[in-house]
């Protein structure tokens, strides 16, 4: 039985980038990814878009990857938040705070194409691609898992297992950890576009009677559009000609960003909120999507992975052989709680308010934009959260090294 310290489970975003912060560290990793990364059909590094915080773009940085991404990434210079049907408006400018930006809207292709390209070139970390999970067994001692590749299903022994492999995570499921799953009754159709005029670095966030959309700046000046609707109504503006959809996103976003002139590819992904009841059981710890997978309104999905990920690469690297992991990974668990649990409820609670019909709710929530455009203590604690919503911040995304 081949013995590990780190079995990854899932080489998208979140477990490619642990795996790269722990390239520098003297532990054996092992990452297991079922899909090439330059493939045509890897879910991860498709057309979409992530927008990645100033923390995340600092991790990055750090893990030697940034400088890979940085031409291809548009930055966001100001956001504009706004509600359909009411007049109450907040405009958050970077440079009022301090910032050259709130993040960067980066191509996922771009980001998987960094991190895989750094990855092929460390030789502490065995690549096991195309390989899949068929099962795993946790014991006190260390996690076992059963890994089919090309040459048959093989026995791999790790001191920790770590599940980054989305929200239908096969190891956390081997694991015995159960989640909760709330469908949003809600598709997001996302679609690269461009319209009339180029963008300045301005996103828009507009909430709408059938959901959030969000229209964000992509390097060349044009936009990615990501628009929640119930799923009867992605099914129509999908069936759409490219005209007939540019006039019905005109109808829900207004002129803010002038007249749609071009429509990509149309993708639509169905949104529920995924959250684990447990993120550490024994040697098994969960990240990213497979700890809880969030609506994309404010994108901030993404990012608190990230966290995740650079926050459990700091612990594991200062661990020694004879380290007991699974208090470490209790402690872990305890210090990313806060973080993960605010973005949860910050996502959460903006889907919830603007989709509800209360009476009355329309009314509080066109002032409470007017107030806190009017508030810069409150614009000031927004523009705090590209870099985490609470707690700690991992070493990384303060600059400095692992350990």
């Amino acid at each position: 039985m081949k013995e590990v310290d780190v079995a990854i489970v899932g080489g998208g975003m979140v477990g490619a980038s642990f795996a790269l912060a722990l390239r520098a560290t003297r532990l054996r990793v092992m990452l297991i990814e079922g899909v090439p990364p330059d493939s045509d059909t890897q879910p991860s590094f498709d057309e979409r878009t992530t927008a990645l915080g100033n923390g995340s773009r600092q991790i990055f940085e750090s893990l030697g990857v940034w400088q890979h991404m940085a031409a291809e990434s548009a930055p966001i210079r100001s956001i504009h938040v706004s509600e359909a049907g009411r007049f109450g408006v907040a405009h958050l400018d970077a440079r009022e705070q301090g910032v050259p930006a709130f993040g960067y809207v980066v191509p996922n292709r771009v980001i998987g194409r960094a991190l895989w390209q750094e990855l092929r070139r460390s030789p502490n970390l065995s690549l096991a691609v195309p390989a899949q999970l068929k099962g795993a067994v946790v014991r006190d001692d260390g996690v076992v898992l059963d890994v089919a590749g090309a040459e048959g299903t093989e026995r791999i022994r790790a001191a920790v297992a770590v599940a980054a492999d989305g929200a239908g995570s096969v190891l956390r499921a081997s694991a015995g950890i159960e989640a909760t799953i709330e469908d949003y009754e809600q598709v997001a159709i996302v679609v690269n576009a461009s319209t009339e005029r180029p963008h300045a670095g301005e996103a828009f966030e507009r909430f709408t009677a059938s959901g959030p959309l969000a229209v964000l700046p992509t390097v060349g000046g044009g936009y990615t559009v990501v628009w929640a609707v119930r799923p009867e109504k992605a099914a129509e503006l999908v069936a759409l000609n490219e005209d007939d959809f540019a006039a019905e996103l005109l109808e829900a976003f207004g002129w803010r960003a002038g007249r749609w002139t071009r429509i990509g590819r149309r993708n639509t992904y169905p949104l529920a909120l995924s959250r684990a009841q447990e993120t550490v059981e024994g040697r098994v710890v969960l990240i990213g999507n497979a700890a809880q997978a969030l609506h994309p309104v404010a994108g901030q999905g993404f990012n608190l992975g990230l966290r995740d990920a650079a926050t459990l690469a700091e612990m594991l690297a200062g661990a020694a052989a004879s380290s007991d992991f699974t208090e470490l990974l209790a402690r872990f668990s305890a210090w990313r709680a806060e973080d993960r649990q605010g973005v949860t409820r910050f996502t959460d609670g903006l889907v919830k308010l603007f989709g509800s019909d209360l009476p009355g709710l329309g009314l509080v929530r066109n002032f409470g934009l007017l107030l806190f455009d009017l508030s810069p203590a409150a614009k000031r604690a927004l523009s705090r959260v590209s870099w985490g919503f609470a707690g700690r911040m991992p070493r990384l995304a303060r600059g400095l090294p692992l350990e």
